[in-house]
């Protein structure tokens, strides 16, 4: 089976432009202009965040900082925050903490996609940010709670620098993966409202007729019907109905 985890900007296969699309394209096209922007590109899992991300990339002149991370699952809130910050500071040629910050703002912008988040799809060995804090729920927090204060700590030094996140507060139900930042109706728009005070904030969602476009443009595509029925049991996913059409015509 294929994966339909974007991990490049080469790796964009069936990509339809959406309104979702455009504005996250406009958003990003402005960037040359400014820094000190925060932008958190949120959605359900399974729409295309980070195809999203990378398929406007792609399509713009943006010198782009893509950071990556490798951690054991079983790492804890300390030893990840370490490797986090060991893995930056070594990637970027720096010697000393203070300095990834002047290298970062040498970028048009800083990107924590995919291979930040997944890297277990390009080392089975390891994992990212992503699986590991699924796995740990709660036990997490310590790490969120010190990068929150090193941003706060650092305020004046970001203002140099663009930062873009793929931002999801995933919960696992029954096999299945929703977002609590937009799954889960008032409480989702509330805490979006909340982030939406402090950052940017970009929404990749789609409308019935987008998904439709977007599953058609698929080789394994079926007729309306078979299409439709995809839609009633994965929604407006396209991701997910990408892995089951290749695992239905296996």
């Amino acid at each position: 089976m294929s994966n339909h985890k974007v991990l490049s900007y080469e790796d964009n296969g069936h990509f339809i432009k959406t309104q979702s699309f455009k504005e996250l394209f406009n958003l990003l096209k402005t960037l040359k202009r400014g820094q000190g922007r925060f932008i958190h590109v949120m959605g359900t899992p399974g729409t295309g965040k980070s195809a999203n991300i990378y398929q406007a990339l792609s399509q713009l002149d943006l010198n782009v900082y893509d950071a990556f991370l490798f951690i054991d699952i079983d790492s804890t809130s300390s030893e990840v925050l370490d490797i986090f910050w060991d893995t930056i500071q070594r990637d970027m040629g720096v010697t000393r903490h203070k300095e990834i910050y002047e290298k970062a703002s040498t970028y048009d912008f800083v990107l924590f996609a995919d291979r930040f988040l997944d890297s277990e799809y390009l080392d089975p060995d390891k994992v990212g940010l992503g699986l590991w804090t699924e796995k740990h729920g709660p036990s997490t927090f310590p790490f969120y709670f010190r990068i929150l204060v090193e941003y706060i700590k650092n305020r004046n030094k970001l203002k140099n620098i663009n930062v873009i996140t793929q931002t999801a507060w995933v919960l696992k139900f029954r096999g299945v993966r929703y977002d609590i930042l937009t799954d889960f109706g008032l409480l989702s728009r509330f805490l979006v409202f909340l982030i939406k005070q402090l950052f940017e904030v970009v929404i990749i969602s789609y409308s019935h007729d987008e998904v439709n476009k977007i599953v058609r443009n698929h080789p394994l595509a079926g007729n309306d019907e078979e299409i439709e029925d995809y839609i009633k049991k994965y929604g407006n996913r396209p991701r997910f109905i990408f892995e089951a059409l290749e695992k239905d015509s296996e």
